[in-house]
């Protein structure tokens, strides 16, 4: 297959912060990209990571589990661009008390 299922953007911010900004499809064959790219974060400090997800078009449970992958590598992450789609996958798993997600309201709720 030649065209790329997920894209990648990781960008160093201020005060050790590193967002992750993802294109794509974050399923089976995606998810272990994501992990490899938090794998490399490990020594960055205690920031939270973002997590930009405004970009994806489709999540599965393989994504969900890469999501708490990331996380327990970083400690903490936060999820900004949620769809209502993924939100209700975050509601129905109770992964939305476990992982912070920032809302379009600027609300920020459950944090992990």
């Amino acid at each position: 297959m030649s065209e790329q299922l997920l894209t990648i953007e990781t960008t160093r911010l201020a005060a050790g912060h590193v967002r992750l900004r993802l294109t794509g499809e974050l399923d089976y064959d995606t998810a272990p990209e994501l992990v490899a790219a938090a794998a490399e974060l490990r020594g960055d400090g205690d920031a939270p990571v973002l997590v930009d997800l405004t970009g994806v078009t489709l999540c599965d449970s393989s994504g969900l589990s890469a999501l708490l992958v990331v996380h327990r590598a970083a400690g903490a992450i936060r999820l900004t661009g949620v769809s209502p789609q993924l939100q209700r996958m975050l509601d129905r798993t109770g992964l939305s008390e476990l992982l912070a997600v920032a809302y379009a309201d600027g609300d920020v709720r459950a944090i992990g």
